[in-house]
C-alpha cells in the first residue's frame, strides 16, 4: 500500500483568513467599546461600526491585492533575469547548479552529470534555479484577487460578530458587555479551528489567538477611549 502524506495545501488562504478575521474581530470591537463610554445610543455605535467595517474591508482587501501583485511581479522579474542568464552565461549557471548539489554531498562527477542533463531543457533549468538558488515558487496568477477577496470578506465577517451585540441590547453599556463576551468566544473558536487546520495543538493555539486578540483589542480600546 502506497504511503500518503497529508500536507496543508492552502496556506495562503489560511494566512489571508487569519489576517482578515483577527483584525475584523478586534478593531471594530475596540471602536465600539470606546464609543460605548461616550455616547448614549446604540444606533450611533452601529453606524460608526458599520462604516469602519466597510472602510477596513476595502483597505485590508486592497492591501492584500497589492501584496499579491508585488509577489507576482517580483517572481516574473526574477524569472526573466534567469532566462537571460542561461542564455548569456550558461557556464556560470551550470556551476551554480553544481554548487546546489555539492551542498547535498554529491560527488563532482554526479554534479556534472546532473548539471549537463538539466541544461538540455531551459525551462526546467530555469525553474530549478528559481526554486533552489533563489528560493522562489511560482505564485498563483490569481493570488492577488483571491487574497483581496479572502482578507476583505474575513474582515467583514469578523467585524460584524462583535458589533451584532449592539443590535440586541438597549444601552451601549449592555452592548459592550455582550460584545466583549462574544468577541472572546469568537477569538477562541477561531483560534481553535485555525490551529487544528494548521496542525498545531488546538487548545494551546486557541488560547494564544485569544490572548493576542484581547491584548490588541485592549490597546485599541484604550486609545479609542482617550480620543472619544
Amino acid at each position: 500500500m502506497m504511503h500518503q502524506e497529508e500536507h496543508l495545501k492552502s496556506s495562503d488562504f489560511i494566512t489571508d483568513m487569519v489576517i482578515g478575521m483577527s483584525d475584523g474581530l478586534t478593531v471594530p470591537f475596540a471602536l465600539a467599546a470606546g464609543l460605548s463610554g461616550a455616547v448614549s445610543s446604540n444606533n450611533i455605535i452601529l453606524t460608526a461600526g458599520i462604516a469602519e467595517i466597510v472602510a477596513g474591508c476595502i483597505a485590508m482587501g486592497l492591501g492584500g491585492y497589492l501584496a499579491g501583485k508585488t509577489e507576482l511581479e517580483h517572481y516574473e522579474s526574477e524569472l526573466k533575469r534567469e532566462y537571460a542568464e542561461v542564455e548569456t552565461v550558461p557556464d556560470k549557471e551550470m556551476e551554480e547548479v553544481k554548487e546546489v548539489f555539492a551542498e547535498y554531498g554529491l560527488s563532482p562527477e554526479a554534479q556534472q552529470l546532473i548539471a549537463t542533463e538539466l541544461s538540455k531543457d531551459k525551462t526546467k533549468w530555469v525553474n530549478f534555479m528559481m526554486k533552489f538558488e533563489l528560493g522562489l515558487e511560482a505564485p498563483n496568477p490569481n493570488r492577488a484577487r483571491q487574497s483581496a477577496l479572502t482578507i476583505g470578506a474575513s474582515y467583514f465577517v469578523g467585524g460584524l460578530l462583535p458589533l451584532s451585540a449592539y443590535l440586541f441590547t438597549d444601552t451601549p453599556q449592555r452592548g459592550l458587555i455582550g460584545s466583549t463576551i462574544l468577541t472572546i468566544i469568537c477569538l477562541f473558536v477561531f483560534g481553535y479551528f485555525k490551529s487544528k487546520v494548521t496542525g498545531q495543538p488546538p487548545v494551546q493555539g486557541a488560547l494564544k489567538v485569544t490572548m493576542i486578540g484581547v491584548l490588541a483589542a485592549a490597546a485599541a480600546f484604550a486609545i479609542a477611549r482617550l480620543v472619544a
